[in-house]
């Protein structure tokens, strides 16, 4: 997965990345060159007393140092450009396919595991390949270079450094054997603090609510606690690393110059040779250190490539069809035709049965308790979930044939749940139309009956709203969400239980008003409250994903007992026939 990852993603930064190669090349060959020039001073210079031959090879020494030091900057110039811009084009990959999944595959992930997997395993990937432009590179030309120079300078020593990275080697593969299985542990790790603190940061109302306060710090340490503990242990190990990495350079370094003393003692060997070929085993062993970098980030990198790979190869259950309707002649009607729905690996269907139909200028409303399958059925609508049998018609053709963009751009949604964006009050309410004026939105805030409590504030239009609406009430929240709906102006409007935090008389004005926004629309109400859906031209009854009763409110008093024990529990008798 990861070597599939870096080919796509880096291809189109090949050529910044061959410059690396060859800046990379020029500043560690410049490199290698040093000690030969090095043992040449100390050998014919120092030696000899050669003082012009000291000053022409240390100027030559300087040279190629500069050119040396121009070569590695531009390298790490490209090599960080070419990862950055890497690192941003998976981010908006996964981004992108996060889009398109339906809700199936967002619960099947879940949203801490997805952002984990945008952000930190993105991180992970991305770092593989700057250290790869800064270090990888550069180790294999230093490890043969460094080779190919120190043979040239003693053949008969050679056999020292065959020895040093052997024990390098067979250490350093001990060490990272035993840390792989770790690296995929400790994603996981930070996996489950991240949705148990996301859980605690959106769930703080209810945990103060019920005094859970220890509970919650428990469930926390425990989670912070595993991801410690992993941590650790790979810190252990990576700490032993270094530790004897060096101590095995620098018993080679002694090994080098105790054997080195003799072959200068019977003059098989200069001097400067001998010092040359110290920096030589020493480069080598370093360019060693260095490809363990990649052992170490190569293979936590791999386990977060497989974890990228997971997102952009599961495909949405919701597909676009090869062929899309992109025009449609109705406006406002949706029909649901003997749908059926459950979830994968379900044994019994969460919808069966559904015959339903939204006419243009009328409102069609479905009540039913709790668990009862209504936000499923309202989901189908705007494909947030497909039918698993049946059809569900928008203006006279299938969901799955329309367009998605066409689809959606007729659909007004109100969630059960109204989510706000952090921003401004303007900003929120032109999700629904980005081009939408000032005296758009505060006419679709005066029928959504939130212009008073927006207009108090200081800002008005342009007042700050936190992250999630957390700084306004949850009233508040469903107005400004119906608002953001009316501002789209949609051919169908469809409200999941999008009253039930509003007061009785806020309720009945809002739906006075909707009535003359929306009479040429189709509205669907989801609601619990009879009071929100008794005067809809067809009201839907649902009990346990099967329709129990369709008609006006008089008409299921007296044919549907479900619904008349709905409308029994929430008015006196008086009420109820009135």
């Amino acid at each position: 997965m990861l070597i599939r990852i870096l080919r796509e993603y880096l291809k189109p930064y090949s050529g910044q990345l061959a410059m690396v190669v060859l800046l990379q090349l020029i500043a560690n060959v410049a490199a290698l060159y040093l000690p030969t020039l090095n043992a040449r001073i100390v050998d014919e210079g120092i030696a000899t007393g050669n003082t012009g031959l000291i000053l022409s090879v240390g100027a030559l020494m300087l040279g190629i140092t500069v050119v040396q030091m121009a070569a590695q900057i531009a390298a790490v110039w490209f090599g960080a450009r070419s990862a950055m811009a890497f690192g941003r084009d998976l981010r908006a990959a996964i981004f992108d396919r996060t889009l398109d999944f339906s809700a199936r595959e967002v619960a099947k992930f879940g949203a801490p595991s997805l952002i984990t997997r945008t952000t930190n395993d993105v991180q992970q990937v991305q770092q593989l390949v700057m250290m790869t432009s800064f270090m990888i590179i550069a180790a294999p030309i230093m490890m043969v270079g460094g080779v190919i120079m120190a043979f040239r300078e003693d053949p008969g020593l050679t056999w020292t450094i065959a020895v040093a990275v052997a024990l390098l080697g067979a250490v350093i593969g001990l060490i990272i054997s035993q840390m792989m299985p770790l690296f995929a542990t400790q994603q996981i790790r930070i996996d489950t603090i991240n949705r148990v603190l996301r859980e605690q940061i959106s769930g703080l109302r209810v945990i103060r609510a019920f005094t859970s306060e220890d509970r919650e710090n428990d469930r926390f340490a425990l989670a912070n606690a595993e991801l410690t503990d992993t941590a650790t242990r790979v810190g252990r190990r990576m700490m032993t690393l270094f530790p004897t990495v060096f101590f095995v350079m620098n018993v080679s370094t002694i090994g080098v110059t105790w054997f080195g003393a003799f072959r200068v003692a019977d003059g098989t060997m200069a001097t400067g040779q001998l010092l040359a070929f110290i920096q030589y085993l020493t480069t080598i062993l370093m360019s060693v250190m260095m490809a363990t970098m990649m052992l170490m980030i190569g293979p936590r990198a791999a386990v977060s490539a497989r974890r990228i790979a997971e997102v952009l190869d599961t495909e949405s259950s919701v597909v676009t069809s090869p062929n899309p309707v992109r025009a449609v002649n109705q406006r406002g009607h949706v029909q649901l035709q003997n749908v059926e729905f459950r979830y994968p690996g379900a044994q019994q269907p969460v919808l069966s049965g559904i015959d339903l139909e939204v006419r243009p200028g009328q409102t069609t409303a479905v009540i039913g308790s709790t668990g009862a399958g209504k936000t499923t059925l309202i989901s189908l609508i705007p494909r947030l979930f497909d039918v698993t049998g049946g059809r569900v018609l928008v203006d006279g053709v299938d969901v799955r044939d329309l367009e998605p963009d066409l689809l959606w751009s007729r659909i007004g949604l109100v969630p059960q749940k109204p989510y706000l964006f952090s921003g401004t009050v303007a900003s929120n309410l032109r999700y629904g139309n980005p081009s939408a004026t000032d005296d758009e939105l505060w006419t679709a805030l005066t029928t959504a009956q939130a212009d008073d409590f927006v207009r108090a504030m200081p800002a008005q239009l342009e007042a700050p709203i936190a992250q999630g609406g957390t700084n306004v009430s949850g009233g508040q929240r469903q107005r400004l969400s119906i608002a953001r709906a009316l501002v789209r102006k949609p051919d169908i409007y469809i409200f999941d239980d999008s009253f039930s935090a509003l007061d009785v008389v806020t309720d009945a004005r809002l739906r006075a008003a909707l009535d003359r926004e929306t009479a040429e629309s189709g509205v669907l109400i989801v609601a619990q409250r009879v009071s929100t859906i008794r005067d809809a031209e067809t009201i839907v009854v649902l009990d346990d994903g099967r329709i129990e009763g369709v008609g006006t409110h008089e008409q299921l008093l007296d044919t549907c007992p479900t619904y008349a024990e709905i409308v029994a529990s929430q008015f006196k008798a008086e009420e109820a026939a009135a």
